[in-house]
């Protein structure tokens, strides 16, 4: 048997006391919520007194089965979410990680005047409110607003913005001539996975949804700028020097230096980014409330909305450990992908 050294069982008591408060708090305001909501997700509770009493009608795994398996209109529309989101996150997160790094490249070139100016003009939009922005956003992008007025003068008639739920990837099937989007091929009308035609599936982002995606990418690209910023600040001089002295350019430079030398930060990016972008909540909320046509519904605002809109507590607490599942397995999935890649 190995001895314990004395002292060792007071010192381990000490550290237990210590960390004793953070415990407590996190179990008290984080383990168990999250619990309590999984408890509810196997309920139909209706919101009226606790959902913890002998009443509460116990469904088990039913509100999650209504998500996946049953043919209604629960299914239909968190399908409809997670094909909503499933866009907004494949277009936000690529088009803010690549506008921070540029932005991030440009104010920390030594030879930019006023760097400071703007690095904090670029980082504004990060911390103003996003509901103020969002209520901006709606004048802007208005039927009489800002945009289709520059749209007009280049001879343009500008969409209603709020109002107007095509899908964008149906636009431009139709622009190009591949199909109608008045009349879709047969094909991709008759059927689809879990409630959805392929034709709906393969819509693309809603025009009211693109307003959206603006606005996010706008807003948020000021604060990955910074993370990224700092990776940079970090980046020995010498070693961009010495890859100069050997011949590379600066696209070269940047390819075998710059961008190895980010990799942490950009994994640190491209996992908040994820995280935040299916979890979007308050611009939909300001902005559109799920529609036109339910094509800006994501599941976190119908998780609010089956919740507090319909007093379905059961289904939207379920929605919100799907959504949960889904987060963690794709950042899962992206830390192995770019574990690999190093």
């Amino acid at each position: 048997m190995i001895a314990r050294r004395p002292g060792a069982a007071r010192e381990t008591l000490a550290g237990w006391l210590f960390v004793a408060p953070v415990v407590v708090i996190l179990g008290l305001f984080m383990l168990a919520p999250i619990l309590m909501a999984m408890w509810v997700s196997l309920t139909d509770w209706n919101g009226q007194g606790s959902p913890f009493r002998s009443g509460v009608p116990f469904v088990g795994l039913d509100n999650y089965t209504r998500l996946f398996a049953e043919e209604g209109l629960t299914r239909q529309d968190f399908m409809t979410s997670v094909r909503n989101n499933a866009y907004y996150v494949a277009i936000v997160v690529p088009a803010q990680t690549v506008l921070a790094l540029g932005l991030a490249l440009i104010v920390n070139a030594r030879l930019l005047r006023g760097r400071t100016f703007f690095r904090a003009a670029f980082f504004f939009p990060s911390v103003t409110s996003s509901v103020a922005i969002s209520v901006v956003f709606l004048f802007v992008f208005a039927n009489s607003g800002a945009v289709n007025g520059l749209l007009a003068l280049f001879g343009v008639d500008g969409p209603q913005w709020f109002a107007d739920s095509r899908g964008v990837l149906h636009l431009l099937l139709g622009a190009v001539g591949l199909a109608d989007p008045a009349a879709p091929p047969q094909a991709l009308t008759g059927g689809g996975p879990f409630g959805l035609s392929w034709w709906e599936w393969l819509s693309g982002p809603s025009v009211a949804m693109v307003t959206i995606i603006v606005l996010v990418v706008w807003t948020t690209s000021g604060t990955y700028m910074l993370m990224f910023l700092a990776a940079l600040q970090d980046i020995p001089v010498s070693l961009e020097e010495a890859a100069m002295l050997d011949g590379a350019g600066r696209w070269g430079v940047f390819r075998h230096v710059t961008l190895p030398m980010l990799r942490p930060a950009l994994f640190l990016v491209l996992t908040l980014g994820l995280i935040a972008t299916w979890q979007v909540f308050d611009q939909v909320y300001v902005m559109s409330q799920g529609n036109p046509a339910k094509t800006t519904l994501t599941p976190a605002y119908l998780s609010y909305e089956s919740a507090f809109g319909s007093f379905e507590y059961g289904t939207g607490t379920a929605i919100s450990f799907v959504l949960f599942f889904i987060i963690v397995v794709l950042t899962l999935v992206q830390r192995w992908v770019m574990r690999g890649r190093g």
